[in-house]
């Protein structure tokens, strides 16, 4: 007996005891031999070569100030993150909005802070008060107003950083946002009012839950590029990782140690949010992808189709 499913090849592979075994192809197999050849070759003179001075790497890598580093890179991210999702589900809502006005103050938004480098929008966050020197709440048009405090005072380095980051990766997850909102079949809006369903009660509760699927891959890309790009803030002189690195190295003259410190880091917080983001992938993807079988299952499928058909015979 065989399954309704499957193919006329399947059914003939499990029907008999013989092992169909692959042709062997040489070339692909000398390719995996010098590639291999090439990453020992490479990794051996990295290991052996003194002048990378691997044990001034061991002494700082768990350093006071690096880790102190490490922790306010984790923070930037997080929250720059946090408040660029935030903030970007609202544009890419406003993207989608039937009224023009809304949607080209979104378009607009977007066009500049993706259109500006986030180097130059840091700086311009960090000099801001040389165009306001006084933060203030009020009417336009010389209405009356609240004086809340001095720029200098106001905007610190950090909140310079926190806003340069935040609000550029805003418009970039408004269009990852934007794409996923759009792939949810309209269907699905359809039967969500056809239950009696407002627009935003739609929106929360069927139509972003399906598009997580197809946001959280760019989503993933993008946290890893926000944690790597937080080492912009440098130039603000906020002590986060790279600066720390920067400090140490200005006093000893160890640079390329404390630089391979601050790569070794970093590779160990990609390699995290990699590992996360592969567990979001697969837990948002049940479903839509067809799941695989172990070997050994279609070994013990394979032996009951035989017993069956010799039982019947």
């Amino acid at each position: 007996m065989t399954n309704a499913g499957d193919t006329p090849t399947q059914v003939q592979s499990t029907l008999t005891s013989l092992e169909v075994q692959p042709r062997k192809r040489w070339l692909p197999i000398l390719g995996a031999v010098i590639v291999l050849f090439i990453a020992v070759a490479a990794l051996w003179d990295v290991a052996t070569n003194d002048r990378f001075r691997w044990p001034v790497v061991l002494e700082y890598l768990f350093n006071q100030q690096i880790l102190s580093g490490v922790a306010l890179t984790l923070i930037l991210t997080v929250v720059s993150m946090t408040v660029g999702i935030l903030l970007g589900i609202v544009l890419a809502i406003m993207r989608l909005a039937h009224n023009r006005t809304i949607s080209w103050a979104a378009q607009a938004y977007i066009w500049f802070f993706r259109g500006t480098p986030l180097l130059v929008q840091l700086i311009f966050w960090y000099n801001i008060a040389a165009l306001y020197p006084v933060v203030a709440l009020g009417l336009p048009f010389g209405g009356p107003s609240i004086v809340l405090g001095e720029s200098n005072v106001l905007i610190t380095p950090l909140t310079a950083a926190l806003l340069g980051l935040a609000l550029n990766e805003a418009a970039y997850m408004a269009e990852i946002i934007r794409s996923g909102i759009q792939s949810v079949d309209e269907g699905q809006r359809d039967a969500g009012r056809a239950i009696g369903m407002t627009d935003a009660k739609l929106m929360w509760r069927v139509v972003l839950p399906q598009a997580m699927r197809i946001v959280i891959p760019p989503t993933g890309n993008q946290v890893i590029s926000m944690l790597k790009g937080t080492s912009l803030v440098s130039v603000l002189a906020i002590s986060d990782l790279l600066y720390s690195a920067q400090i140490i190295y200005a006093l000893n003259y160890q640079t390329i140690p404390l630089l391979l410190v601050a790569c070794v880091w970093y590779l160990l917080l990609t390699s995290i949010l990699t590992a996360l983001q592969g567990r979001l992938e697969a837990r948002y993807g049940r479903g839509f992808q067809p799941r695989t079988e172990r070997k050994k299952d279609r070994t013990k499928r394979a032996q009951s189709i035989i017993e069956n058909g010799a039982a019947t015979a």
